[in-house]
């Protein structure tokens, strides 16, 4: 927890630290996101058009996914995979590199268990040269056509179910594989790219959306009440949900250790972004240039340093949050206050003299810890 104050009115505040839970706490992942999606502006995203695809599945194949979390990033490969190859096919020239940022995600409208695949990608490819050639008018059907047989010969590979299965599944009338392209992204719109690559890597839960009823007529043990983003359709409106039953909806979007949401493809992957950082070291090669790459290759603590928690809160909120809303001057952190029961005693003494440690002035520690008036 850290202690802030503001010279001009006197008034203390206190604001909690990052809990540091893996896509359970909203607030801690969007401060991740935040960070982020700096670093998508600064070092990964190339000034060219791009474009979001969104690959949906047919509910039939969903519990797969949730019993064998691997086939999450082999359902990451075939997107990547087919959309190259389909950019590549329709612009017909097989060399082209395709940057793609891609989020596996794993929730629905209602927190429920829906495995699809979000990607930003370049509306073109850069040929060897580097110049880049945009992607003229294009048929998605096509890219659905070719991700549904990607994802079936999968598992087929897999052996999770028979030949004749997918065979029967590819002669479906509505096979229920969906590739949806309808946002596209000019070059000079950086502001839009950031949105839509937090969009796509977002948290299952919403805690605007979100409410819990503990009173007597919710029930024993409560109620808790979620909006769905949906204006229409059978997700659509509030849907009321026992706690522990959402609790378990959540915690299944959990990913396990090690597992990674957010991957870079073409363009964009690790290795052809080391391969063009050496071809421009090769060609200014002087001793003065051979330093400039360390400023690329520090580590991600240093950069998290230099841009302050208050610069992503305010990215993310448009609001500062060390501007004082009683005066409007400057907070200043005044101490860090680390050990749970200390914590505790100030948190307990504010509620019981009715105030609200988000909004000075308020009693300080000292003084809430000897229990003096305030």
């Amino acid at each position: 927890m850290n202690s802030l104050s503001v010279d001009e009115c006197k008034a203390e505040f206190l604001l909690a630290f990052s809990c540091k839970c893996r896509y359970f706490c909203p607030s801690c992942h969007a401060k991740r996101l935040a960070v982020w999606s700096l670093w998508l502006e600064d070092e990964l995203l190339a000034p060219v058009p791009h474009r979001q695809f969104v690959f949906s599945l047919p509910k039939r194949l969903r519990p797969y996914f949730l019993r064998r979390r691997r086939l999450l990033g082999d359902l990451a490969r075939i997107a990547a995979a087919t959309t190259t190859a389909f950019i590549r096919a329709t612009l017909a020239e097989p060399d082209l590199s395709v940057g793609i940022v891609l989020s596996i995600q794993t929730h629905g409208s209602l927190v429920n268990w829906q495995p699809h695949v979000h990607a930003v990608v370049t509306d073109g490819g850069f040929r060897p040269d580097g110049s880049f050639v945009p992607m003229p008018v294009h048929a998605p059907e096509v890219l659905t056509e070719a991700f549904r047989r990607g994802v079936l010969k999968l598992f087929v590979d897999r052996e999770l179910f028979e030949p004749e299965v997918a065979e029967s599944m590819l002669g479906w009338m509505h096979s229920g594989f969906s590739v949806d392209d309808s946002v596209w992204l000019d070059q000079d719109d950086t502001p839009s790219h950031l949105r839509l690559a937090r969009y796509c890597a977002r948290n299952p839960v919403s805690v605007e959306r979100l409410e819990y009823r503990a009173d007597a007529d919710a029930g024993e043990g409560g109620e808790v009440t979620y909006t769905s983003d949906k204006a229409a359709g059978p997700t659509a409106g509030c849907h009321t949900f026992d706690p522990l039953e959402f609790i378990a909806r959540v915690v299944a979007h959990i990913p396990d250790k090690g597992q990674v949401m957010q991957r870079y493809y073409g363009y964009y992957s690790n290795r052809s972004r080391g391969q063009r950082r050496k071809a421009a070291e090769a060609r200014g090669a002087s001793p003065v240039d051979v330093e400039v790459p360390i400023a690329e290759t520090e580590d991600f603590s240093r950069r998290e340093a230099r841009r302050r928690w208050a610069e992503l809160l305010q990215r993310i909120f448009e609001v500062d949050p060390l501007e004082c809303p009683a005066c409007g001057g400057r907070m200043r952190i005044m101490a860090f206050i680390l050990r749970p029961r200390v914590i505790d005693r100030i948190l307990r003494h504010l509620r019981e003299k009715g105030k609200d440690p988000r909004a000075g002035p308020w009693v300080g520690p000292a003084k809430a810890l000897t229990g003096a008036p305030p």
